[in-house]
């Protein structure tokens, strides 16, 4: 086959596609798509608009009087830090005592490793 057959036939193709869509599209009764339609826009009223505009100056009136009455606000000192809780001078000892146990222990193991010889 030839380029020039093959052109040939695709062109016979298409053209009988496009007879074909026409008549389905005339079952429909119309033979284009119909556009698409642009969405309109709403429209407000201006008494709606001034509504509108009139809650919202309401709402930035009482956000401007929040920001005000919390300036006007005198500040509060600062309050002395919480005191710290200590510990007594007996739980320090206690504890400080089991440090030395458990350091003790852990020499001794040290030490004991060190005599022991290692056989290969």
């Amino acid at each position: 086959m030839s380029i020039d057959t093959l052109i040939a036939e695709i062109d016979a193709e298409i053209a009988r596609f496009q007879q074909a869509r026409t008549l389905l599209a005339g079952s429909q009764g119309r033979t284009t798509t119909a556009p698409a339609k642009k969405p309109t826009k709403r429209k407000l009223s201006a008494a709606s608009r001034e509504r509108i505009a009139a809650a919202q100056r309401k709402r930035w009136a009482a956000t401007k009087e929040a920001v005000k009455a919390a300036a006007a606000k005198p500040e509060k000192k600062a309050a002395a830090p919480a005191k710290k809780r200590g510990m007594s001078a007996e739980s320090k000892k206690r504890i400080a005592a089991a440090q030395k146990k458990r350091r003790a222990t852990i020499k001794a193991a040290k030490e004991t490793a060190k005599m022991v010889p290692a056989f290969f």
